[in-house]
């Protein structure tokens, strides 16, 4: 039973060690462990914030692409609607001048009404084609623009931050 109870000098001793490392610890580690805990916590802070602004500005952004998109249809139902008095005032000049004519040249003004309306149409598609690829060219740098890659790497970083813990 010796094995087991120790003696009272040794006990005397054991807490002597003891009460001089933890001492020791407590002047030099504890500091610096509260130092990097509290450090750390305010790193976590700060990429929680910088995630909510991020998520902020994404949002603004969404609502920035919608409303340019919104304008953009409203330009292009505009020009259609330009387009399409256009195509009916080509027309109707064009088949004036058919019925004026159309005793000598009938088949001449049937030819320049339809080479008409097909430019009216070309010039149509030309412009619709243009406004699409200008709506397409806005809404592509909206959506590569900075946010979205800072959102990925304060993602990156919260992702760091857990696989540390």
């Amino acid at each position: 039973m010796s094995l087991f109870t120790p003696e009272f000098g040794l006990a005397f001793w054991m807490l002597v060690v003891f009460l001089l490392l933890f001492g020791i610890l407590a002047k030099f580690a504890w500091p610096s462990i509260m130092r990097s805990m509290d450090e750390r916590a305010a790193y976590i802070d700060k990429g929680v914030e910088y995630a909510r602004d991020a998520e902020a500005e994404r949002e603004k952004a969404k609502a920035d692409v919608q409303a340019l998109l919104a304008e953009a249809r409203q330009q292009q139902m505009e020009v259609l609607q330009q387009t399409e008095r256009l195509k009916r005032e080509i027309i109707a000049k064009a088949q004036e001048t058919a019925t004026e004519e159309a005793k000598r040249i009938s088949e001449a003004a049937q030819v320049a009404v339809e080479q008409a309306r097909r430019e009216a149409e070309l010039q149509l598609r030309r412009q619709v084609a243009s406004l699409s690829l200008q709506i397409a060219e806005k809404v592509m740098r909206k959506e590569l623009s900075s946010d979205k890659a800072q959102a990925e790497i304060v993602e990156k970083l919260l992702d760091e931050l857990e696989h540390k813990d």
